[in-house]
């Protein structure tokens, strides 16, 4: 059995995910920014001439780029946000080799997906927001497609998983505006100033899908959630209704989810 948490932000997939990690402790753990053998969030992708410059322009921090790499045919992929440093720039260097946020073309992008699952052959482990979180939010807000097209996408990633045990726990938050206000406090800093909601609003309003839209601040945040809500919805019962369990979010019944894997 593997098991993938989904869900907007805020929806409680972290803590899900640690008492899964729990209860099941043989099962292996991944989290956003680990490296991951189905999805690419937070991770440089890599070829070995890039790799070679990085390596060659953050010399000093050979070492640890080098244990934070992982090899995959004629790519690096180096999990770069784990690696914490000083030095000017690194991280936002990095930042753009991910292959998310129109970095890549959309059929680029879906091919390394597509491909990724296709050779992944794991077992007995849980991912936190590894199937649809990143996936999704690149194809609404840069490439911009159409629910139907989405969903065609996970079509497409259902045939490759096919004869894979594997299950989604979808948290569904009934109040999103909720939701992100409660997270929103809680992201940040030493001082109290907030981290997390201004590079949301930020990623948001500078997309494509954001712009056309004039998705703007806390309210357009909130509209694009639950755009995005109906749209994971929507794949969970038109393309995995065998696999998804739906649960009210911070008001489940471990025991009974449990029960209906």
């Amino acid at each position: 059995m593997n098991i993938f948490v989904e869900g907007v932000q805020g929806a409680g997939k972290s803590t899900l995910v640690g008492l899964l990690a729990e209860h099941f402790p043989k099962y292996r753990v991944f989290r956003e920014g680990d490296y991951n053998p189905v999805e690419l969030a937070w991770c440089a992708y890599l070829t070995e001439a890039q790799y070679a410059e990085v390596l060659a322009k953050y010399d000093s921090l050979r070492g640890e780029i080098i244990a934070n790499t992982h090899t995959e045919g004629d790519h690096r992929i180096v999990t770069y946000t784990r690696i914490i440093t000083d030095v000017p720039g690194f991280h936002k260097d990095l930042e753009q080799y991910e292959i998310y946020n129109n970095r890549l073309g959309r059929a680029e992008f879906e091919e390394i997906i597509l491909g990724r699952y296709a050779k992944w052959n794991g077992d007995e482990s849980v991912f936190e927001c590894s199937m649809f979180q990143n996936i999704v939010e690149n194809q609404i807000l840069f490439y911009e497609m159409k629910d139907e097209e989405i969903v065609d996408f996970f079509l497409r990633l259902k045939a490759v998983l096919a004869g894979r045990d594997f299950r989604i726990l979808y948290l569904e938050a009934d109040d999103i505006a909720g939701s992100l206000q409660v997270i929103r406090k809680e992201r940040v800093d030493e001082n109290g100033v907030e981290m997390w909601f201004p590079l949301m609003v930020g990623f948001l309003e500078e997309s494509p899908h954001g712009t056309r839209h004039g998705l703007k601040g806390f309210e357009g945040l909130v509209k694009h959630m639950e755009h995005r809500k109906s749209v994971e919805k929507r794949i969970l019962q038109e393309v995995f209704p065998e696999k998804a369990v739906i649960l009210r979010s911070k008001q489940y019944d471990l025991n009974a989810v449990l029960a209906n894997l």
